[in-house]
């Protein structure tokens, strides 16, 4: 006979212990059952992916802190390319945010809305473009500036 198809002269209480451990190593498996037996024997390997099962990703938790005050504006243009923001991306928009030096924001200039990263200098405000083939924006006093909110996420298509 082969090894393992010899009838076996095992203990019960070995037999289930056995047989527990098994169930535990092949849980989640693809299992068929032995008609001999009624005990599952495991057809396949695990999945890696069952390490991260439990492990699920609210993209909106991900993505939004404030619900309310949050948008979704798709980009033209590649002004922003610098900064890792391509034509056609989407970026999620926080109003709530405060803008500061730094942000890249939404901002409306004289009527124009345009994507741009926010500079606070000692002589004014700056919407630097992250592209040397643009020119920063410097915003006059005299100019009507509306920052519209700041950008927290960039949605780029792979």
């Amino acid at each position: 006979m082969f090894k393992g198809l010899e009838t076996s002269t095992a203990s019960t209480t070995e037999t289930s212990a056995a047989s527990e451990a098994t169930a535990k190593a092949t849980a989640g498996t693809t299992e068929e059952t032995s008609a001999t037996t009624g005990r599952s024997v495991p057809a396949g390997f695990p999945s890696p992916s069952q390490d991260y099962s439990d492990t699920q990703i609210d993209l909106k938790k991900l993505l939004i802190r404030d619900e309310v005050s949050t948008f979704i504006v798709r980009v033209s243009g590649d002004s922003m390319e610098g900064a890792g923001i391509y034509d056609g991306d989407e970026l999620i928009v926080d109003r709530s945010i405060e803008p500061r030096d730094g942000h890249v924001v939404i901002a409306i200039v004289d009527g124009e809305m345009t994507v741009k990263r926010l500079r606070v200098t000692a002589t004014g405000v700056v919407l630097q473009a992250e592209n040397a083939a643009y020119p920063d924006v410097q915003v006059a006093e005299l100019s009507e500036l509306m920052i519209w909110g700041v950008a927290t996420r960039c949605l780029h298509h792979l």
